[in-house]
């Protein structure tokens, strides 16, 4: 390496974490920017492909429950998806504690109660969510946004399958995560939460006081160049038919450890990357909701696909 880039990471999530460590690994000097006061809880399913090997070296402890296929109900016919891979059901926080070590262990340093990074960094990653704050600073535009909901239902479940229903710019969710089982739905922000009650309320399934809720991001917004960029949800990449976030973002992240410290290298490979898809998302998902709903006999009843970059 023939220098050494003193790094400013904000947010310290799983992509944060992740880059903090790697380029820690390198020879970096990281520092990590948390505003929270200690490795917090994000909203999030944990429903994360087999990829994930791929990027965290995990230990079986963080996995909670494995998952294999998906049955879609559509109003007229059901369909089953199998994963390809295996889907894990992992503890987000337990991930990012265990990522922190990894990166305080490589020499990065991660601070918390932490909302603004000083000047004298010659490189700086806004990991920092959907909402930003990096972005915003960057003068970028905001990605479209959708509600993500979440509760848990004390009954244990270890089958292998979701179930999922399919509703305007999103659907609801069932999932077994073994000690317990997780509802759960995405969709348009002014109106998810009220059609989800209804959804519960006619399957008589019993909702708690509180509902979490987080905004997923999508789209996909960076600096053409400069000594600043985003990366994760940031970024506002998330995959449009699941709203994951932890597999495509972990992918960005591997680019920019590629092109580092060039930024605006990292831009034009990650756009190349992921674009192509996004604007195939586009067509093939609201193509499969309107086949679903209004013409089911042309869809097959099983179906095998790579829920992180299936072909179509």
């Amino acid at each position: 390496m023939d220098k050494i880039f003193k790094t400013a990471i904000v947010g310290a999530g799983t992509v944060g974490l992740y880059l903090a460590w790697k380029l820690s690994k390198l020879g970096h000097k990281v520092v990590v920017f948390e505003k929270k006061s200690e490795i917090g809880i994000k909203v999030c399913s944990g429903l994360i492909s087999e990829r994930l090997l791929n990027f965290v070296p995990l230990t079986e402890e963080l996995i909670e429950h494995r998952i294999n296929s998906c049955l879609i109900h559509f109003p007229k016919k059901e369909i089953t998806l199998k994963m390809k891979p295996v889907h894990l059901i992992i503890d987000r926080q337990k991930l990012n504690v265990f990522l922190s070590s990894l990166a305080r262990d490589s020499g990065a340093e991660i601070l918390f109660g932490q909302s603004t990074v000083p000047f004298g960094f010659d490189r700086v990653i806004g990991c920092d969510g959907a909402l930003s704050e990096t972005r915003k600073e960057l003068g970028l535009p905001q990605p479209s946004f959708r509600l993500g909901l979440q509760f848990f239902y004390s009954q244990e479940d270890y089958s292998r399958q979701v179930d999922t229903w399919p509703i305007d710019s999103g659907f609801y969710w069932k999932i077994p995560r073994g000690g317990n089982i997780e509802y759960g739905a995405m969709g348009k922000v002014e109106s998810v939460k009220k059609e989800f009650l209804k959804f519960l309320s006619r399957d008589n399934i019993s909702v708690p006081e509180k509902i979490e809720a987080a905004l997923i991001p999508q789209g996909l917004i960076l600096p053409k160049t400069g000594k600043t960029t985003l990366c994760g949800d940031a970024m506002g990449l998330t995959k449009p038919w699941s709203g994951g976030g932890v597999i495509w973002g972990l992918t960005a992240a591997d680019i920019l450890l590629e092109s580092f410290p060039d930024f605006g290298e990292y831009s034009k490979k990650t756009k190349r990357f992921f674009l192509p898809k996004l604007y195939k998302a586009k067509i093939s998902v609201p193509l499969t909701y309107i086949l679903g709903n209004n013409c089911p006999f042309l869809l097959p009843s099983r179906i095998s696909r790579d829920n992180d970059f299936p072909l179509i």
